[in-house]
């Protein structure tokens, strides 16, 4: 086993600079709630306040210093090693339960062409969890024309496995185990991955010539979008991203993140470190572990091997969620699988940076917990604080409670927004002055998406707020969510949808709204930006998966698509033609090439 090793220069000053962001916003914002309750009295409540608003503005300062510290500096390119023979044995693995076949095979398809054009010795395994049978007869259909499609007799595998033991974690660990040592690397992919050959000739070079990194992960970007809510998302990815994962690239080091997708591992190294246990007791803190990927990260740099992020290569993409309901459940299974990491906080061996990173997943839910706890103490806070010096007048059923002093909340909201709203202003800035806001169709236009997007994630807060709230309640009551299936392609919602899936969001909005109203007037204005949105919920969900116009958070991959998207599309299309035809005829048998 190699040593943990100590973090370099940039990557310690990163770290103090977050912290130290974060504290003092987190101070300050503590100190202005304080005073602004200590004007009538410095009560139980208002302590509970200052405590709350100390954790939750620390969370946001913790996000805005990603990209603090990912701005500065032009993005340099990256020199990388090349490519020398002999290659190391690599293979390109891309586990699968329940997906449309047609798009996943396709996918592999254009990956394997990508792969052959950049030079690049590759075998490739689909490795399937399906566990209908008509769904897995047309899976091995899919393969056989993968086969026909690339020639790829004998270096392209597909196992389908009897028992999904451990869901995708258990199903790369059966795969490593049984075929691991015919590889020194392996390129993990999800069902919706594309990744261009050159990018992956750049991850096995770095591998090749750099034997201590364990890891390597890349920063997918999100293709295809089409809703509104898809392509902010999409948007907010391309434009955004490739900033706050420098920053966190700066920050982590070589402890850094797994995704779980579109990265390169030392398949030795997995496999002397990433045998994932079995937790103690049910499910859902119990059994498997869901979020594993960051589980594997640890465990990794627990072995010593270097994890890194490196979101310079180009050609890394994936498919997002096109509606509000797909994205809360997604985030309803993070949720479970992050909050399971509180049992592996003090286990042995791990790097002190890593038992963080555990910290900051069960907080990334458990933050929303936290604002609606700081709602509710604010408003308990204004209904028992002491009475003005003065004898309400008769009509004055409720008398209002001035607990607080304006221009300290006003400055308080202020700072939150400014955390939410100045790192993205930072970021225009930024590619403003260094060109990049060209590829997303001129400074006007990237202005206006970035402010829609902050509207919409505006809008859409206060829902998240309670779908990750729900979700960690849920959890906490020990309710397993398992595994639910992905929702790829999902599109369109009705209004009747939203209804159905947000009616409970407009009662509790509702009914908030009311009862502040009723009995603390002055808090009403306070809350309208969280319940006007909570009421409106139903017709957001609805209007946000409409199809937009490609006017609004136009990104680079939309005027300039990357070879292997271009060949994913018509490898789908041209397979399309004939695929319900044959699909009606017969399962293909097992063809060559499967493993056993």
């Amino acid at each position: 086993m190699k040593t943990n090793r100590a973090p370099d220069g940039i990557t310690r000053l990163s770290r103090l600079i977050a912290l130290g962001f974060s504290l003092v916003a987190a101070v300050t914002a503590s100190a202005l709630m304080a005073e602004a309750s200590a004007h009538d009295g410095f009560g139980t409540w208002d302590a509970v306040r200052a405590a709350l608003i100390f954790a939750t503005t620390a969370w946001l300062a913790w996000g805005a210093s990603l990209a603090l510290i990912g701005v500065p500096g032009r993005q340099k390119s990256r020199a990388y090693p090349e490519l020398s023979n002999p290659q190391p044995r690599t293979v390109i693995v891309m586990p699968i339960c329940n997906e449309d076949p047609l798009s996943t095979f396709a996918r592999i398809a254009a990956i394997d062409r990508s792969v052959a054009g950049a030079g690049v010795r590759a075998d490739v395994a689909v490795l399937s969890d399906t566990r209908d049978d008509k769904a897995a007869a047309e899976e091995r259909l899919a393969f056989e024309r993968l086969l026909l499609e690339t020639g790829g007799e004998g270096r392209t595998f597909y196992r389908r496995r009897e028992q999904n033991v451990g869901r995708k974690a258990g199903n790369i660990e059966d795969f490593v185990r049984t075929s691991g040592s015919a590889y020194d690397l392996a390129v993990i992919l999800d069902a919706d991955s594309l990744m261009e050959g050159e990018a992956i000739r750049k991850m096995v070079a770095r591998m090749q010539a750099e034997p201590d990194l364990g890891l390597l992960q890349t920063l997918p970007r999100i293709i295809g979008a089409h809703s509104f809510f898809g392509r902010a998302l999409q948007f907010a990815a391309s434009f955004h991203g490739p900033v706050f994962t420098r920053g966190l690239a700066r920050m982590q080091g070589a402890t850094g993140p797994f995704w779980g997708h579109n990265a390169i591992v030392r398949v030795r190294a997995f496999a002397e470190s990433c045998g994932l246990p079995e937790l103690s007791g049910p499910p859902p803190f119990g059994g498997h572990i869901l979020s594993h990927d960051y589980v594997e990260a640890a465990l990794l740099a627990r072995g010593g091997w270097r994890v890194e992020v490196d979101q310079t290569i180009d050609g890394s993409f994936e498919e997002g969620p096109e509606n509000v309901l797909s994205f809360a459940r997604r985030d309803r299974r993070w949720c479970q699988g992050n909050l399971q990491h509180a049992r592996l906080l003090f286990s042995p061996g791990f790097a002190g940076w890593s038992r963080f990173v555990f910290l900051q997943n069960i907080f990334a839910y458990v933050v929303s917990v936290l604002w609606a706890a700081f709602l509710v103490a604010s408003f308990i806070a204004t209904i028992t604080a002491p009475p003005p010096d003065y004898f309400p007048e008769p009509h004055q059923l409720f008398p209002q409670f001035p607990n607080t002093s304006t221009r300290e909340i006003t400055m308080l909201a202020f700072g939150v927004v400014g955390l939410l709203i100045i790192p993205k202003l930072t970021i225009l800035l930024g590619a403003i002055s260094s060109g990049r806001v060209t590829s997303f169709g001129g400074a006007v236009r990237t202005g206006f998406s970035v402010l829609a997007e902050v509207l919409l994630t505006t809008l859409l807060a206060p829902l998240m707020l309670l779908y990750h709230t729900r979700a960690v309640l849920q959890v906490l009551s020990g309710q397993d969510g398992g595994w639910p299936a992905n929702q790829r392609g999902e599109g369109m919602l009705t209004l009747a949808d939203g209804w159905r899936a947000a009616r409970w969001i407009v009662l509790i909005g509702a009914a908030s709204l009311a009862a502040v109203r009723w009995i603390a007037p002055d808090l009403t204005i306070w809350l309208l930006p969280v319940g006007l949105p909570m009421l409106f919920a139903p017709f957001l969900i609805a209007w946000t998966s409409r199809p937009l116009t490609h006017a609004l958070f136009r990104v680079p991959d939309e005027s300039a698509p990357a070879p292997v998207v271009l060949r994913y599309r018509e490898i789908c299309a041209r397979w399309s033609r004939s695929w319900e035809t044959e699909t009606e005829a017969a399962a293909a048998p097992e063809g060559a090439g499967v493993l056993a």
